[in-house]
């Protein structure tokens, strides 16, 4: 079984620990990452946009001039959008733009990103979050100790609360709790950093998983 390096956040070897082939070893599907990113993206969206028709535009009610006789095109309101003024035809209302994902392709987008990262090397894991007290700077020293820079996901666990503060200051540093560990971010970011307890399919990740 394969396995990857634990680091301290002082950037010392603290052994290794297997990794799960299933999660970390397999082929990246592209479509189906990219169906399920666009599916993410797409429920992100508010959807509260709306423009008026020209039965919800104020005014128009007399007709502009009468039928016949004037030369010019015949009109009935003066809200017809054709008009300034007038009613948007066929414009944005609200609506849900949420799409049905299977859990099946959400579990494949999400290992397929996961493969991704691992076989560029963009994957360290530290033995722990040990902050004794929240501090950016501990946070930013301990990332360079771990050679990571650019976009960086920091993985935590609920109780890892010194963590998230710590690194919730650094621009290029985003906080996420294992159990919301998604596809897009996986993908926005350029390195991922999980602790040896979190790392999914290891053993203390499954362990963790069954007292939870």
């Amino acid at each position: 079984m394969p396995n990857i390096a634990v680091k301290t956040l002082s950037g010392k070897s603290a052994g290794k620990v297997d990794i799960d082939e299933s999660v970390f070893g397999i082929e990246p599907n592209g479509p189906v990452m990219h169906q399920v990113v666009t599916a993410q993206l797409a429920a992100r969206r508010q959807g509260t946009h709306s423009t008026k028709t020209r039965s919800e535009v104020r005014g128009g009610g007399a007709k502009p001039w009468k039928q016949k006789g004037t030369g010019r095109a015949r009109a009935g309101s003066s809200r017809s959008p054709i008009w300034v003024g007038g009613g948007v035809a066929h414009g944005p209302k609200p609506r849900n733009y949420a799409q049905r994902t299977n859990k099946k392709m959400i579990k494949l987008a999400l290992r397929s990103a996961l493969s991704d990262r691992f076989a560029e090397d963009k994957v360290r894991v530290v033995d722990g979050w040990s902050f004794d007290a929240p501090s950016t700077k501990t946070a930013a020293t301990a990332l360079d100790a771990l050679g990571v820079s650019g976009k960086v996901l920091i993985v935590v666990s609920r109780d890892d609360g010194a963590a998230v503060l710590s690194f919730r200051n650094l621009p290029d540093a985003f906080v996420l709790a294992a159990d919301q560990l998604n596809t897009y971010d996986v993908l926005a970011n350029d390195w991922i950093v999980f602790t040896k307890d979190n790392l999914p399919g290891s053993s203390a990740d499954e362990s963790a998983s069954e007292e939870a």
